[in-house]
């Protein structure tokens, strides 16, 4: 009986964390003008977009402020494990090094993807972080758009308990019509897989009420790196 008791407390705790971040509609936007943007400034509305749906986010100058921040994270939340993309924006910050360099296990996709099943998923399901940059991030609505490659798997960002999207202002576009615009342009290279993530992970399963945390990461941060 007590751990049905706690069980169901959790729930209500999740449920009463969800229902602060409301699906809200855009003030500018009408009937006959739904398009807003970006706004003068892509990167705040990205982040403004991106608090107001439940995440965290950051705006750093410069490489080095990048890896400072990164180790800050690490080190706030005694992250002992991760599991990351292999891109060229997170081998330029030497993200794998920075980790390692603070006391974090780390594994690449590409090299997990290469493990027989048996190893690879205890990896992948013990990861406490993931790290993953963006294929393209929508200022108006806070959405990352994340494309599945061999060095760039989907459950990156959607398996361990808390993921880190680091982007760049030029992997920023306002809306979400210059997104697909973006996507046909290589639509005969498109992936397996299209994610797009707004926030952290929600359903609204329970009663009808907005819970955060329950299918993909419950805490999720966006780090801009100018």
């Amino acid at each position: 009986m007590a751990d049905r008791t706690a069980f169901l407390e959790t729930v209500r705790e999740a449920a009463a964390k969800g229902r602060g971040y409301r699906a809200a509609v855009n003030p500018l936007a009408t009937h006959t003008a739904a398009w807003v943007g970006g706004g003068a400034d892509p990167v705040a509305t990205l982040m403004a977009e991106w608090i107001a749906v439940g995440g965290q986010a950051a705006r750093v100058r410069g490489d080095q402020a990048a890896r400072e921040w990164v180790r800050a994270l690490v080190v706030k939340h005694q992250t002992q494990s991760a599991i990351c993309w292999r891109h060229p924006l997170l081998e330029r910050l030497e993200l794998e090094a920075v980790l390692r360099d603070n006391n974090v296990a780390v594994a690449t996709w590409g090299e997990l993807a290469q493990q027989p099943e048996q190893q690879r998923w205890p990896t992948a399901f013990a990861a406490q972080l993931g790290i993953t940059s963006v294929d393209w991030a929508v200022a108006e609505t806070g959405t990352l758009a994340l494309c599945a490659r061999p060095d760039q798997g989907r459950v990156v960002s959607l398996l361990p308990p808390m993921s880190l999207a680091i982007v760049e202002p030029a992997q920023i576009v306002p809306d979400l019509f210059d997104l697909f615009e973006r996507l046909e342009t290589g639509k005969l290279e498109l992936p397996s897989n299209i994610t797009l993530v707004t926030g952290p992970s929600k359903t609204g399963d329970i009663e009808l009420k907005l819970t955060t945390g329950v299918h993909g990461p419950g805490e999720v941060h966006l780090l801009v790196v100018e």
